[in-house]
Parts: structure tokens; C-alpha cells; sequence
């Protein structure tokens, strides 16, 4: 299977880091936690070579796709606190090419996916590094908050029935506060993602964060 083409490798803040090194790029991202662009380059430097080995491996086109975006989460992360000299001997050099390919190796290894009908994550529509910065943003945000995000958007619930949950659980809500908590979180969610996020994937600031499909596909 030929690997997806991802519209963002083409959008011209990403174009214009194409220039850097493998290294130079690991560095800007670990320096720049508040910019996304230089995971994004980082992504479309290498996603046709992580796609590819996943889908050799993977049971059904969707179980690689969605092995491909926990493998890109778990690259995010671990890429925080990569150092390539740590890796590198005298006689052979260690590349971001090589962590990237035993990262994926391991994901591919220790990976126990849901069963086909189970997975609603859609590639097209929740590129992985769009889906990670939600999910940073989603982090930082307070529980209360956070939860009634996931409610409304991921689990489609209405305010009503959101709060009648918290009520059940001893959080006096009525669907009035619901709606305020809904407008605050996603006023407080759009503040937290890096504003190159919202250039390359929402048009700016013209797409609200919490209308975005990478939203509706987040893990609770």
C-alpha cells in the first residue's frame, strides 16, 4: 500500500524548515516546546518510511493506520528527551532516521490493537502531529474542563446529559454551567495549542480548535 500523501508537508511553514538537518530540526523542537512545526517537518521528513514498515506488519489497512498515530504519539514523547550522542560510538555514527525506524519497531512489537470495528480514527482527518498538540493542549487543561471537552466532542453528548454525569457524581452542574464550562474549555484549549499548529491545520484562526475531527478521536 502506497503511503498516504499528508496535505501539511506541503503548506509553506513546513516547506520552509525542509532545509534543516535531521539534528538541527531535533534541536529546534526540543528548544521550542510552544511551536509545532518542527515535530510536523519532523513527521513529513519521515512518515512514508514509518507508514511503510507498519503496514507490512499490520493485520488491515485500518489497524496500520491507527498503529501509525500511537507510534507517532509515542515518538512525540520520547523525542522531548532524545540525545543521538547518547547512542553513537567512535566507529558508527547514530542517526534520527535509525531511533525513528527501532521506535517503530518497538511500537510494531508491543502494540495490541482493538479490533477493526472498533477503531474510528481517521488518518485523513487527524493527521498525528495535529492529534498530538490537541492532545498536549487537552492535558494542560483542568479536570472539570477536560472532561466536559470529551463529553461534547468526543462522545457526542449533549449538555443535558453531561450534566446530569457530573450531578450523579456529586458536582452540582446544571446544563447552563455546562454550556459556560464547554465555552470557557474551548476558549482555554484554543490558547494552548501552538499557534503554527492552528496556521498549518485549522486555516489560521478561522477554524475553532473545538470543531477539529483530531478532537473527536482523542483518547480519554
Amino acid at each position: 500500500m502506497q503511503p498516504p500523501v499528508f496535505p501539511e508537508c506541503n503548506h509553506p511553514v513546513v516547506k520552509s524548515l525542509f532545509r534543516y538537518s535531521d539534528r538541527e530540526l531535533l534541536t529546534l523542537f526540543q528548544r521550542h516546546p510552544d511551536e509545532g512545526k518542527y515535530f510536523t517537518a519532523i513527521f513529513c521528513r519521515y512518515s512514508s518510511i514509518v507508514y511503510t514498515l507498519i503496514q507490512h506488519h499490520a493485520k488491515s489497512p485500518v489497524q496500520g493506520d491507527y498503529l501509525f498515530a500511537l507510534t507517532w504519539r509515542h515518538i512525540f514523547h520520547e523525542l522531548r528527551g532524545l540525545d543521538l550522542r547518547f547512542h553513537e560510538t567512535e566507529s558508527m555514527p547514530f542517526t534520527l532516521q535509525t531511533w525513528l525506524i527501532n521506535m517503530t519497531a518497538w511500537c510494531i512489537e508491543r502494540a495490541e490493537l482493538p479490533t477493526v470495528e472498533s477503531i474510528h480514527y481517521s488518518l485523513q482527518t487527524s493527521p498525528p502531529p495535529l492529534w498530538c498538540y490537541v492532545e498536549q493542549a487537552l492535558d494542560l487543561l483542568s479536570p472539570i474542563l477536560r472532561l466536559t471537552q470529551l463529553m461534547a466532542n468526543t462522545f457526542h453528548w449533549s449538555e443535558t446529559r453531561i450534566s446530569a454525569y457530573l450531578q450523579a457524581e456529586g458536582e452540582s452542574v446544571s446544563p447552563a454551567d455546562v454550556s459556560a464550562l464547554l465555552t470557557e474549555g474551548a476558549e482555554r484549549l484554543e490558547s494552548l495549542l501552538p499557534r503554527d499548529i492552528r496556521t498549518i491545520y485549522l486555516d489560521g484562526d478561522s477554524t475553532p480548535v473545538n470543531s477539529s475531527p483530531a478532537l473527536e478521536q482523542v483518547q480519554s
